[in-house]
């Protein structure tokens, strides 16, 4: 019954989430499997540390997908070689069952996430030498955002 009330509130909020915040939504669920997937690994629960890893691997995919390679120009171009070397982070890390592709993938997208997390911050809080106007048409044309 709680997982039911959970999955009802994390629904609506994936529904009214603005793009900016469904990127981060992806990225934090990439990260949960990624943890999850090391404890598997640790644990030695092949099965369950596999459909973690291809959990990690499905969302940046999805990721890489919804890149807008025209409207992003170099930025998007960037984000998805690095998707990509995620993916292959992921797959070695399954194929080789070694944590520290794990590790370093997990590090890339919590840098990703940190810099769309400053993204969202009122901009009082922002990163000083930043101007919000060019951080909001650069993130706003990879998530396909008209600002």
């Amino acid at each position: 019954m709680l997982t039911n009330r959970y999955q009802n509130y994390f629904d609506e909020e994936v529904l009214e989430a603005h793009p900016v915040k469904l990127v981060q939504l992806l990225y934090q669920g990439a990260l949960a499997s990624i943890a999850s997937a090391r404890r598997h690994l640790r644990a030695g629960e092949i099965r369950a540390r596999s459909r973690s890893i291809t959990r990690a691997m499905g969302i940046v995919t999805e990721l890489s997908l919804s890149l807008n390679m025209e409207a992003g120009g170099e930025l998007s171009s960037n984000l998805a070689r690095l998707y990509e070397y995620l993916l292959t982070l992921l797959i070695r890390a399954n194929s080789e069952q070694r944590e520290a592709p794990l590790i370093e993938a997990a590090r890339l997208l919590s840098t990703l996430l940190e810099g769309w997390s400053s993204y969202a911050l009122p901009e009082a809080e922002r990163p000083a030498g930043r101007p919000e106007s060019s951080m909001r048409r650069e993130v706003g044309r990879l998530a396909g955002c008209a600002y």
